[in-house]
């Protein structure tokens, strides 16, 4: 017998507490023991007051960057930043320039990865050894990773994907002397994430903006590193094979919860490897884009049934708040924590 509209399944309205645990109302009347303990909410918020923003990456040129704008204005799923990892090199000047205007016209951030890496450079090492492989090995490539940030900067470019210790505090250093523009925000990659609040400040402090740890961490991990850091964290609701492919949308509503201020990403399992990306591999570069774009209006669905949907930052929203720095002599801080290089001179007039 069909049921009648009165006993219809539909979503259910949120806890008493907060947002409403999945199927947890259910299990209680089916007499189930109590689920256990929660972790601790998180009181820390972005500056605009926002708990969390989205952002969408593998943004791979001009063409994905115009097919996942128009998907998410069709399924409207607000973006707040867009991310890109072939990096600045893989990219013309023109193109650069083309993406920095889309992204301004819709009030999106645009963030684009340094590209030189160890995993593509001639030793074995970065090859056999993951962990290290996509940080800068040598000099040469921590200057190239300078040269990129500059170019990208002087382009318009305001958010830089950094894989790489040295490279960050570089950065922060030039950024502290002028050398880059005071609101470039650095966000630290996927590959090298934090996995305990230690190691977490320790970014924070080189100057990350916002920190990518891996998509396997716990809720009450998360907790454990938002108790004693307020940078933004970033999280792959649904992470690539290559970090592991973990779909978790429906742990969104706790994420927020106990990891605000996050941004929560839209990534794609089951997907093409893309980087560096070109012609031969658009149609898939395309396609994966509208991709994940859908998979964020999954999350923002079930956000939505779980009375878990409030507390986005509004459009356009990108500052950090404020964060915890070690020293720097460009800031004119004593006892700087320098590994013994002379200041840098400002950027020419």
């Amino acid at each position: 017998m069909d049921p009648s509209p009165d006993h219809a399944p539909g979503p259910r309205p949120p806890g008493e507490h907060g947002p409403r645990q999945p199927g947890e109302d259910v299990l209680r009347e089916l007499g189930f023991p109590a689920a256990p303990g929660r972790p601790p909410s998180s009181a820390a918020r972005f500056p605009d007051g926002g708990a969390w923003r989205t952002e969408l990456p593998s943004c791979e040129g001009p063409a994905v960057l115009a097919a996942v704008l128009a998907e998410s204005e069709r399924l409207a799923v607000p973006l707040h930043r867009i991310s890109q990892g072939s990096g600045v090199w893989m990219l013309t000047d023109a193109e650069i320039g083309e993406m920095v205007a889309a992204c301004e016209a819709r009030a999106v951030e645009l963030c684009l990865f340094l590209g030189p890496r160890g995993t593509w450079e001639p030793g074995a090492g970065g090859r056999a050894y993951p962990s290290s492989g996509p940080r800068a090995r040598g000099r040469d490539q921590l200057a190239q990773c300078v040269e990129d940030a500059e170019r990208a900067a002087a382009l318009g470019v305001r958010c830089l994907l950094v894989a790489d210790e040295g490279v960050l505090w570089t950065l922060h250093r030039m950024r502290a002397a002028g050398r880059l523009p005071a609101d470039t925000t650095f966000k630290v990659s996927a590959l090298v994430g934090p996995v305990n609040p230690v190691s977490f400040g320790i970014w924070e402090r080189l100057g990350a903006d916002s920190v990518n740890v891996p998509s396997d961490l716990s809720v009450a991990q998360l907790a454990e590193i938002r108790a004693m850091s307020a940078a933004p964290l970033d999280f792959y609701v649904e992470a690539p094979d290559d970090l592991g492919g973990f779909v978790r949308i429906y742990d969104a509503a706790e994420l927020i919860r106990c990891g605000a201020p996050i941004y929560l990403k839209f990534g794609l399992r089951n997907a093409p490897a893309l980087y560096p990306v070109g012609a031969h591999l658009l149609p898939a570069a395309v396609e994966s884009g509208r991709e994940r774009v859908r998979r964020g209006r999954l999350v923002l669905d079930t956000l939505a049934r779980l009375g878990a949907g409030e507390g986005m930052s509004p459009a356009g929203a990108r500052a950090p708040g404020d964060l915890r720095r070690f020293p720097t002599a460009e800031a004119g801080s004593a006892g700087a924590a320098d590994p013994g290089a002379a200041p840098l001179p400002a950027a020419p007039r």
